[in-house]
């Protein structure tokens, strides 16, 4: 999920137009604004490479597409 603010340890996340809450305690390194987070229960557990990321979003819209197509 891609962040969209820091206030001490939360973020605000989204992706794919869903909004969410996540503790950034266990993640143990700073955030910033456009950061890619792996977001689990609530709590971020590791930051992505931002190429990565996108290619990984880009691969669950098609998995979305072909199961809508079935």
């Amino acid at each position: 999920m891609k962040v969209a603010a820091v206030e001490g340890n939360m973020a605000t996340v989204e992706a794919g137009g869903v909004r969410a809450r996540a503790r950034l305690d266990a993640l143990g390194e700073p955030v910033s604004l456009g950061d890619y987070l792996l977001v689990h229960a609530g709590f971020a557990i590791r930051r992505l490479d931002p190429g990565d990321a996108q290619e990984t979003l880009r691969l669950l819209d098609e998995l979305l597409a072909a199961g809508d197509e079935g």
